[in-house]
């Protein structure tokens, strides 16, 4: 019987946030009783939540899922009834759920969190999507580097296989830790044998692993999908917003009092969110919204923002993963933004030509205006290079850089004019405040 304690190299427990919300909405959620000492073991998880129901008519199913207006939490935010019945009605026989807890992004820990406190939850999950799409193979994708978090995973699986729990056994699939190897058909190209690289063609839906129709979703949407199944679509829908109902994980740090991870509403607005966290811990300056592929907004903007993809989108933002990165100001924008460009530069599949000379050009110029100064040409010259990249790569990664790259600009335009024609500022001297992977690992992940 696998328990938490045999779980190596656990992240520091993050925080809850405390319920905001009456006791009929019963918050948090996702985590409820994630902190007790048994939370990760299966009997205390049945005993909590009891078994999934997979023996409900898989057409029921996916009609509450759909009522309820679940989304995708992986980042897209599209939603998972419709990918469901695309994939339960292909009419080409047995399909494939897979389960996306590769989280690529640096700056999110919401996902290790799921999986190390609740993972009988994203197990009940992968479950039920199996048995809404028709499925008889199920994978769930962890990053690789961590061999006995895999095995500790896959401990859990065998206590449910023991138990008679799933209708299709889970498998649990190591990939290699890569920012690009997170995206869908990175996943499929990878689970057919291949390597962990984007790729043009059919969506997973449509053709996916071993060409059949394949269901990929984020660990947290299906948790979220194991409750409703539970629970029902009003008891889903009674916490977060009319047109984004729910609750969501969202992952806060830089210049906050308590960085972690919390569980709040929908439509939960990003001063909020930062005052869960225990406020900021300097003046803020800007919040990162999103993650990598999304973008800066100034505090005083963003603080009002309700935490929707819609709302994030008229922004000028991004909900993504729920990733809010506080930056104080006595950091420099241009300086955290030239690092992030400068990692992604290296984390690309090398497939075409933006990601293979672009991205490194543009991770140039745009550490030269951060770092050394733009001489009067900097500007142009990021510009240029974003110009160059920008919806012209065989994947998304270039130009979610490229939005990222421009983002800082546009944003804090007169912080980029006065490094274009002065040099750098003194918030360089800092020490840095957006989290990337050490060096040393990800070289090691290269060999």
């Amino acid at each position: 019987m696998t328990s938490l304690e045999s779980v190596p190299n656990l992240e520091p427990v993050p925080r809850l946030a405390p319920a905001r919300v009456s006791p009929a909405t019963r918050m948090p959620r996702l985590l409820d009783g994630a902190w007790s000492e048994w939370s990760a073991h299966l009997d205390a998880h049945l005993d909590r939540h009891g078994p999934p129901p997979v023996h409900v008519r898989r057409d029921a199913l996916i009609d509450t899922v759909e009522r309820s207006g679940l989304t995708g939490r992986g980042g897209a935010g599209f939603p998972t009834a419709r990918k469901l019945r695309t994939v339960a009605d292909s009419g080409r026989g047995a399909t494939v759920v897979v389960a996306n807890g590769m989280e690529g992004e640096p700056a999110s820990s919401k996902d290790r969190l799921l999986l190390t406190r609740v993972p009988h939850l994203v197990l009940d999950g992968i479950s039920l999507a199996a048995h809404a799409v028709g499925a008889d193979r199920a994978v769930l994708c962890v990053h690789r580097g961590d061999p006995d978090f895999a095995d500790w995973l896959r401990g859990c699986v065998e206590d449910r296989a023991a138990a008679g729990i799933d209708p299709v056994r889970i498998e649990v699939a190591e990939l290699p830790r890569r920012y690009v190897a997170s995206e869908q058909s990175s996943l499929v190209r990878f689970l057919d044998g291949g390597p962990a690289v984007p790729t043009f063609g059919p969506r997973p839906h449509e053709r996916g692993v071993g060409g059949r129709p394949t269901l990929v979703n984020n660990v947290e949407t299906l948790a979220h999908l194991a409750q409703i199944a539970r629970r029902g679509d009003h008891w889903f829908r009674a916490v977060g917003a009319a047109h984004a109902p729910g609750s969501m994980l969202t992952t806060i740090s830089g210049a906050v009092n308590r960085p972690g991870v919390y569980e709040v509403p929908m439509g939960l607005s990003v001063g909020e969110a930062l005052l869960l966290a225990g406020g900021p811990a300097e003046r803020p300056k800007a919040v990162l919204c999103g993650g990598y592929f999304g973008a800066w907004l100034p505090a005083e903007v963003a603080w009002n923002v309700p935490m929707t993809h819609g709302d994030m989108r008229r922004a000028g933002a991004a909900l993504g993963a729920g990733i809010l990165i506080a930056l104080p100001e006595s950091a420099c924008v241009l300086g955290e933004t030239a690092r992030v460009i400068r990692y992604m530069a290296q984390e690309t599949a090398g497939q075409c030509g933006p990601c293979v000379f672009g991205l490194p050009a543009l991770a140039e110029a745009f550490s030269e205006l951060a770092f050394t100064g733009g001489r009067g040409r900097g500007i142009q010259q990021v510009r240029r290079q974003i110009d160059l990249v920008d919806r012209r790569g065989a994947c998304r990664h270039p130009d979610g850089v490229a939005a990222l790259a421009r983002s800082a600009l546009d944003t804090f335009a007169d912080d980029a004019l006065d490094h274009d024609r002065q040099g750098p500022c003194a918030g360089l001297r800092r020490p840095p405040v957006l989290p990337l992977p050490p060096r040393s690992e990800r070289e090691e992940v290269r060999k």
